[in-house]
């Protein structure tokens, strides 16, 4: 009986850890990025776009370059829950930059990405 007992455990256990790891799944992926990942441009684009699979409240989007200080970018026009997010850019010059994000899911849970691109 005590064997049949701890298998029940077992089997509750591990059902539970697949539904954590299904939730956690769930979060807000990043679904596409405009300009690319890793993309190589010869003109400097004047907006960056961002597309989530879900919901998500953008908090934080920052711009670095090696040689310049680091630029939050204007979420101004985004207060709540969205998918697609356009966030205008300033005019930058030739380099490498990152784009680093940071939101909360729908689920509340917080999420954070970066993506780069380069101006040649």
């Amino acid at each position: 009986m005590a064997y049949e007992d701890e298998k029940m455990k077992n089997i509750i256990l591990a059902g539970m850890i697949a539904f954590w790891a299904t939730g956690a799944v769930a979060h807000s992926a990043m679904d596409e990025t405009t300009p690319a990942n890793e993309a190589v441009l010869t003109d400097a684009p004047s907006e960056i776009v961002m597309n989530f699979l879900h919901d998500i409240r953008l908090t934080k989007v920052r711009l670095t370059q090696a040689d310049n200080p680091a630029v939050d970018l204007d979420l101004s026009a985004y207060k709540g829950m969205e998918i697609d997010f356009t966030v205008p850019m300033q005019s930058v010059g030739s380099g490498t930059y990152v784009i680093d994000w940071r939101g909360l899911g729908a689920d509340g849970h917080a999420m954070t990405g970066s993506f780069s691109f380069v101006v040649e």
